[in-house]
């Protein structure tokens, strides 16, 4: 299994505010040196990181609490987490089960609730659309409507979170063959946490760290599936669905 952890460098304040800093941090800079004194070494730091601020248009205190003052960039009209904004995790877990069986399974839906601990549960709406309810801090819970909008069977399954939704969160699926018949599953997670890094950071101290959490689902999905724990009532549901599909098939419809 393996975490990824992103660091953010994109640009998050305005054009306006990076000429500000970069005026405002040559001004201290120049001064600090100029006195060459302890409050001119502390004056100097401070316009040194100004310039730094305005050459890479990143402020790290507004990374910290979350602020985001510059154009959200490419992808803002069109995903739930646009381009470099928001926390991402990467993880990969090989699973001793066919591509086809670990896809069938993730597929519906609802079974995220068996192995994801904060998900109370998935409702799926419609082929492509569900309703997720999550357990948030101090025993609320957080709600919001997801769209699958990229499916490969047996390879890909891509969902982010319907514009509107009090999380913004999405996450792409990836399925691959391994040696010996198994499955190498690759999860992408993103989401931009309603109270930024900061948020993240209490999250983490209620061990609620994305990284950390996520691993430990996956290990559960592993378990469950490698045991078989599934199986039958799985199976179940998949006979019932061979035996609609006989009975009826797709271009007879029933006579009633």
């Amino acid at each position: 299994m393996q975490v990824i952890s992103h660091h953010r460098h994109a640009r998050n304040i305005t054009d306006t505010e990076r000429w500000f800093s970069g005026f405002c941090g040559g001004w201290a800079l120049a001064m600090g040196i100029r006195r060459g004194d302890r409050q001119g070494v502390a004056l100097a730091v401070l316009g040194a990181e100004m310039v730094r601020r305005a050459l890479t248009g990143h402020s790290y205190m507004y990374e910290w609490i979350g602020v985001r003052t510059a154009p959200k960039g490419q992808g803002a009209e069109t995903t739930a987490v646009p381009y470099e904004l928001g926390i991402r995790v990467d993880q990969i877990i090989v699973i001793d089960l066919p591509r086809a069986a670990v896809y069938r399974f993730w597929r519906k839906l609802d079974n995220l609730a068996r192995f994801m601990e904060n998900v109370e549960s998935v409702r799926e709406i419609d082929a492509n659309t569900s309703h997720w309810i999550v357990k948030g801090p101090a025993g609320r819970h957080v709600e919001w409507d997801a769209v699958v909008h990229n499916e490969i069977p047996n390879e890909l399954l891509a969902w982010r979170t319907i514009p509107g939704a009090g999380v913004d969160h999405a996450g792409t699926i990836t399925f691959r063959d391994a040696p010996g018949g198994r499955t190498e599953l690759t999860v992408e997670l993103q989401y931009n946490p309603p109270a930024g890094t900061l948020g993240a950071a209490f999250a983490a101290l209620w061990g609620k760290e994305p990284g950390m959490q996520i691993e430990k689902d996956l290990r559960r999905l592993k378990r469950i599936l490698e045991n078989g724990d599934f199986m039958p009532r799985f199976l179940r549901d998949q006979e019932i669905d061979a035996v609609s599909e006989m009975s009826f098939p797709a271009s007879d419809a029933p006579a009633w």
